[in-house]
Parts: structure tokens; sequence; C-alpha cells
């Protein structure tokens, strides 16, 4: 029986005083010893139940086992068996409520730190970039697929689908690409390069990526089926419309939504001033209102911003905060001040439209409302005022009303969330999937994983039942029609040989469509007549 160290080891972080002025990560990852140590804390359980808490199904006890001997190369495999994102997963997954929850050394010891030890398999990885790259699948189907949004949901369906053999592109509204892992989380949780090569690993695959195109706007997801001949779209578009509390003084400049805040600070670069001059307040007083990872994001950055002060402003107390504890104890050791059990009311202004400070109630829990969590209730005559010159509202965000406006037949719930089902991520228009924070509202990174991971079985399966639709037909017909004449009356030979040796279902563009595949059919009959004719 091995011995078992009661606590988690420790993994090394930067100095709280350094952080507050460096965007630089803040946790230094695991040594090799240290990973080590940490994995030699496993049990090896037979049943190991910490797998069932994780949604992309990662073989924990195996890659941990590999870990635990020094054999990194076979944990990095195995992770990437079933994980894309490893050294995201890593940083930013709640594995304190999901795989770590389930440790059987819980609740008498801590649980072994799996986000630890997959982060530091993940960056080992990069570090030593063993072997060379694997060959990209040939997407050799003839059913293209379209992802909408490049966040973790869309880069996991795309992954699979790509691997399955089916050209995969992935539309995304912005200039860069990897949604809420690009624009929502700060770099020192995240830095950018990883998300860089996460995204460099699809583009192997043989990924398409196409930005700024807005669909729903750009154009809409009946065209993509329509006329640009994909045959399945998944929507992961996420849920980025913000919520607001609806008082008095809200339009003020220096008020801001957490998204765009966040999308200021992480997709604009303000946080790398001056190289970037992104239009976004440095404040000396900030007040975040919320208390969910989001709104620690925010207050975090508007310290490395420089404000002198910033506050946590939550209506609740400190045991109903929605954040992680990791970040929540970065948090306060960098200095900011959490005021519990207040409630804004009113943002005062100056005389030029800038926010100068709020007023606010405290307030005591009652019972539980329709959350759950028990409900605030205002304190009489506690009313205060606090001087502020950046306020960050991060109360959390519905889906973008965008797509279910603009496509025929898409049903939502009464949140405007994409109504799927949530083992298949099927929506009530056939054909299409979605799956993330568009369907289940504000969640996580590994969440949307695995709903992605779920809907590209489930396109697979629907691809291989699925058959050409009326006007596909027709097109085909027209396609074969034209290829007769072509190949009768006008090829030779050699371009007879050239067309039908050279293409190959999956190159995209028009290669895919109904009409080409008609084509290129009527030329290889032609071809496979015992006199071909020669136009030459």
């Amino acid at each position: 029986m091995p011995i078992v160290y009661p606590h988690k080891t420790a993994m090394p972080v930067r100095d709280p005083g350094q952080r507050r002025h460096s965007w630089d990560e803040v946790a230094e990852g695991y040594t090799v010893a240290r990973a080590i140590a940490e994995a030699r804390r496993c049990l090896n359980c037979q049943d190991p139940v910490c797998e069932q808490g994780c949604p992309v199904n990662v073989p924990i006890r195996d890659f941990v086992r590999a870990v635990a001997v020094g054999d990194f190369g076979a944990a990095a495999a195995t992770i990437r068996r079933r994980n894309l994102l490893p050294a995201i997963c890593g940083r930013v997954c709640p594995v304190e409520h999901q795989c770590e929850a389930r440790c059987v050394l819980v609740p008498h010891q801590d649980p072994v730190g799996v986000g630890r030890l997959e982060r530091f398999v993940a960056d080992w990885e990069r570090t030593h970039a063993t072997g060379t790259p694997a060959a990209a699948p040939k997407l050799w189907r003839d059913q293209k697929v379209a992802i909408v949004g490049s966040g973790p949901a869309g880069l996991t369906v795309a992954s699979d689908l790509a691997q399955l053999g089916y050209p995969v592109t992935i539309f995304e509204a912005l200039h860069a690409y990897g949604g809420v892992l690009r624009y929502g989380i700060p770099q020192y949780r995240l830095p950018k390069e990883i998300v860089d090569e996460d995204v460099s690993h699809l583009t192997a695959l043989g990924v398409e990526f196409v930005r700024d195109v807005i669909i729903g706007k750009t154009v809409t997801i009946d065209q993509l089926i329509d006329e640009w001949g994909y045959s399945a779209v998944f929507v992961g578009t996420g849920a980025g419309s913000p919520i607001f509390m609806n008082i008095p003084g809200e339009n003020l400049k220096g008020i801001y939504s957490a998204n765009e805040f966040l999308t200021r600070v992480n997709l604009m670069r303000a946080y790398s001033f001056p190289e970037y001059d992104t239009p976004v307040q440095r404040p000396k007083r900030a007040a975040v209102i919320g208390a969910g990872d989001t709104a620690m994001d925010a207050v975090r950055c508007s310290i490395r911003l420089g404000a002198d002060e910033a506050h946590i402003v939550y209506r609740r107390s400190e045991q109903e905060k929605g954040a992680r504890a990791e970040d929540y104890e970065r948090a306060r050791d960098e200095g900011v001040i959490f005021d519990w059990l207040t409630l804004p009311t009113r943002f005062l202004g100056d005389g030029n439209g800038w926010v100068r400070g709020l007023e606010a109630i405290r307030t005591e829990l009652g019972e539980p409302d329709d959350s759950g969590r028990r409900r605030p209730i205002p304190i009489p005559g506690s009313e205060f005022t606090m001087d502020t010159d950046l306020v960050v509202i991060a109360l959390g965000t519905n889906p973008n009303p965008l797509i279910p406006r603009t496509t025929h037949g898409l049903d939502t719930d009464t949140h405007g969330c994409i109504t799927a089902d949530p083992q298949t991520g099927a929506t009530s228009r056939p054909g299409v999937y979605a799956g993330g924070d568009i369907v289940t509202g504000a969640a996580t990174v590994i969440l949307a994983m695995g709903a992605g991971r779920k809907a590209a079985t489930a396109i697979h399966d629907y691809l291989q039942r699925h058959t050409p639709t009326d006007h596909d037909a027709e097109e085909y017909r027209k396609g074969h029609a034209d290829g007769i004449t072509w190949a009768t009356d006008y090829a030779t030979t050699d371009e007879l040989h050239d067309l039908v040796t050279n293409y190959t279902p999956g190159h995209g563009g028009h290669f895919d469509n109904p009409h080409w595949q008609g084509f290129t059919a009527a030329a290889e009959e032609i071809l496979n007549t015992t006199n071909p004719p020669d136009n030459s």
C-alpha cells in the first residue's frame, strides 16, 4: 500500500506583489519532481470514479500512472485520445467540481491534482515537441460540415469529424480564433500562445478556418446548406449577450459589461499597451458587480490596468460566490477588496458623463429563491456611496439571438437558448446541431467540449443515414449531363485521365457540390468506355 500524503503537491506561483503589475502567467506549473510526487498520490483505483466526473472521459487513471513512472510522452498520448485541449483544460477547468470531486481520497485528504497534472503533461509535450507530427487524415468523404464559432465546442466537433475524414470549415465572427478562450480568459490565466497552438493542431488536421464571417448576417445557415453545399451544421456560438442591472446611471461612460471589458483587454490586447493602444478605462478605483469566474477575471484585470483599489461587489455572501476557490484566493492575495452582501442601486456620474461612484445598500439573506440560493433582502437605512471610476457588470450572459432569428425552424427555450437533445446536440432543424453555452447558457470549457464530442458522433451518424435532397439529385443530373458533353465533345484522353486521377472528394469549394460530383462521374464513365474520345 503506497504512502499517500494528505495534501496536494504545491503549485509554485509568482509573488502577489509582482503579479499586480504583470500580465505574465500567475501559476508556474509543476516541475518534473513535483509532478511525479503528485501522481504517486493516486491509488490507481480498479474503478476510476474520477473519470465519471470528466465530460470528455479522459482516461485519468492511465495518464496519471504514466506520469508517476516518468513516461510523460505516454501520458500526453493518453490524454489526447479524449481531450483536444489539455493545456487549456489544465488551466481553466473547474476540476474541484468535476473529476477531483469524485476522487476516492476525498473527504479525508486532498484529491489528486488532476488539473495540475494535465497542465504539466501538456506543457511538457509542447516544450519537448516529441516526434514528427502525425500526417493529417485524408478528407475523403463527400459530405462537408460547417462549424459556427471557434470556441471549445466548435473546435472539438471539428477535430473529431476531420479525423473521420469529413471536410470541415469553422466560421468565426471575430478576427481571431478560440472564442471565449481568446476574448474571455485573461493572459495571466491562459496565455494566448497556447490557444494559437491548439488552433494550429486543427489546421494540421485539414480543418479550414474562415474569420470575420457573422453567420446570420454575412451568410445564413439556410444558405450554408442550400447554396454552399454543407450537409450538416454545428452551432457553437456561446452565450455572449450580457445581462445588465437596469438601474439608473447604467449608461454612464466607464461602465462596461464583462464581455466588452474582457474583449478589449484580451482579444484587443489592452494588456500589451503601448504596443496595442486599445481604448479601455485605466482606473484608480474599480468596482466589479458579481462574484463568478468572470468577475474574478475582470477585477484582477482592473488591478493590472493600474487600479489602486479593486472591489468585488456582490449582493450575497462569500459562501454563495460562483468563482473557483483557486482564483478567489489569488484575487484576495492580489489585494482585491470583497464587499459581500452589498447591492448597487444607482450609478453616479460627473458633468462629463463619466461614472464617479455608485450608491448601494447592505443586504441580508432570506429564504432560497428559484436558483436555490438564499435571496438577498435589502436592509433599510444601510445605504452608502462608493467612489469608483470603472464599473464592470459581471452578472452572466444570454445567447445572442441572431442565429435563431435568421434560421427557419430552429426552436429556442424561454431564455433564448437553442433547444437541442442533450445526448446528441440535434436541434429541431434536421442537419443542424448545437452545443455548449448556446444550449446550456454560460457554463465551462470542458462541458462545452463534452457537448461537442457528443454532437460530432451524432453528426457522423446522421450523415451516414442522410440521402441527398431532391435539389442535390437535380444538380447531380445537370452536372452529369455537362460532364458527358465535355468528355465526348471537348476533352482529350489525357484531360480525362487527369480529372479522374486527381479529383478527390473533400477538397472544399466547388469540388464538394452535387453538380461537380455528377460532372466527374460522367467523365469517369466516358474514360472507362472501350474507345474513349480524343478531341486533341
